[in-house]
């Protein structure tokens, strides 16, 4: 671990102590290796100096949207309570714009982190005809897919919609 390692980690210990927390350690492998730190030729709709908005690739749900945090923490007790409001701002105004543009008939949030430790919120447009419906879409599938359904309600143009949507809210 090089010098400027080291000092990212003591000042992160740092913040934690100074907001009354123990000190956590993240071991320099699990950051270098974060696909959310790291990230590679995401669909970025919207971002600021503390997230960003990226859209999922996922064919079984168009719009599916993914609200990462810029810095490497795990859970949302990680931030100041003012960051905490930020982050749900942004969680909110997507889900807003994912209503608006995509007209779904319920959202479902999620914030997990089991496979990527990286505080991040999944902000997902469920139809009840599609695949997983009423499960969870990491769940067992209840149905094929009915693409001609997506496609009859999906706007063409609905990530740039989108996009400029979350813009409005957000800017």
């Amino acid at each position: 671990m090089g010098r400027a390692d080291s000092s990212h980690y003591i000042a992160l210990s740092e913040q934690r102590r100074m907001r009354g927390r123990p000190p956590v350690i993240l071991e320099h492998a699990a950051m270098t290796q974060c696909e959310l730190c790291h990230a590679q030729g995401e669909v970025v709709l919207w971002q600021n100096e503390n997230c960003r908005v990226i859209s999922v690739v996922d064919n079984d749900y168009p719009g599916f949207c993914r609200v990462v945090w810029q810095q490497h923490v795990k859970e949302m007790t990680d931030l100041k309570t003012d960051e905490q409001q930020k982050i749900m701002y942004v969680v909110f105004a997507v889900e807003q714009a994912i209503r608006e543009v995509m007209q779904p008939d319920k959202i479902n949030l999620a914030s997990l982190g089991n496979v990527t430790p990286h505080l991040h919120w999944h902000v997902i447009p469920r139809y009840t005809d599609d695949r997983h419906f009423p499960n969870s879409v990491w769940g067992k599938p209840q149905r094929k897919l009915a693409r001609l359904a997506f496609a009859e309600r999906t706007p063409a143009d609905w990530q740039t919609r989108l996009s400029m949507r979350i813009q409005q809210i957000l800017n």
